[in-house]
Formats: structure tokens, C-alpha cells, sequence
């Protein structure tokens, strides 16, 4: 039987807690008080994706790794689903607005169109709307 997780959490260090959290707030995500405090903040991407924003320190509890800086090494790229092409944009400019640097060019595939950011932090999120009735199984 192959696994099938609930949730996720991806976990990211961030530099300055509160300035990331007005910059993810500008973008329009929302936080979780419940899984928050000074070290770090729950923002939720949907209902079952949530992203952990942990301070470096904190975030250097959990692991015996160094921490990558993703301002000159990329670790992973996050992508997230907007509902339309137009969303996909006005997402990517309200982080570019909000402080965030331009990533990659917009990419249209015809059924798929995705552009991408980095956060305050450097961490590289694409967005994408894929067109469900144009995809051939």
C-alpha cells in the first residue's frame, strides 16, 4: 500500500520572523495563532499544506545540518496551485511587490502556466495553474 500523508508541514528558516510575516501576509497568506510564537510562524497554505516559518536558531534545533543559504544555493523550489493565470500573477507580483526578487520568467505551456519568486529569505516558490480538461490521460 503506498503512503498517503494527511498534511504537510514544510519547514523553513527564515532571518527576521516578523518581516516575514508581513511579507507572506502582503502576499495574501494567512497564519495559524495556535502553531506561532517568536520562534516561529504557521502559515497556511490550504487546508492540509502549511508552511512553518522557524527562526534560523530554532530552526537549527532540528537538524545537525548546516542551514543553506538560499540567497546562493537552491535546496528545493516550493510550487503551490492558483485557481487561474491571472492569480499566478497576482501572486508573484504581490510578493515582488511586498520585497520578494524575481525568479524565472513566466512559463507557458499551453495547459500550464507557472511564473516564479524568492522570498525575503531566498527561497524559491512557483506558482502554477494547471488546466485540468486540457491534460490527456
Amino acid at each position: 500500500m503506498a503512503l498517503q500523508a494527511d498534511k504537510i508541514f514544510v519547514n523553513l528558516p527564515v532571518k527576521d520572523l516578523e518581516k516575514t510575516k508581513a511579507f507572506y501576509s502582503s502576499v495574501g497568506f494567512a497564519f495559524n495563532p495556535q502553531f506561532s510564537d517568536n520562534k516561529a510562524a504557521c502559515m497556511v497554505i490550504s487546508d492540509h499544506n502549511y508552511a512553518m516559518l522557524l527562526l534560523e536558531e530554532y530552526f537549527q534545533t532540528y537538524t545537525k545540518k548546516e542551514i543553506s543559504d538560499a540567497t546562493t544555493s537552491t535546496e528545493a523550489i516550493l510550487a503551490i496551485t492558483a485557481e487561474s493565470r491571472e492569480q499566478v500573477d497576482e501572486i508573484v507580483n504581490r510578493a515582488l511587490a511586498a520585497g520578494g526578487k524575481h525568479s524565472m520568467d513566466p512559463q507557458d505551456h499551453g495547459f500550464m502556466y507557472g511564473w516564479s519568486f524568492q522570498d525575503l529569505d531566498g527561497h524559491m516558490w512557483e506558482v502554477i495553474y494547471m488546466d485540468e480538461s486540457a491534460v490527456h490521460s
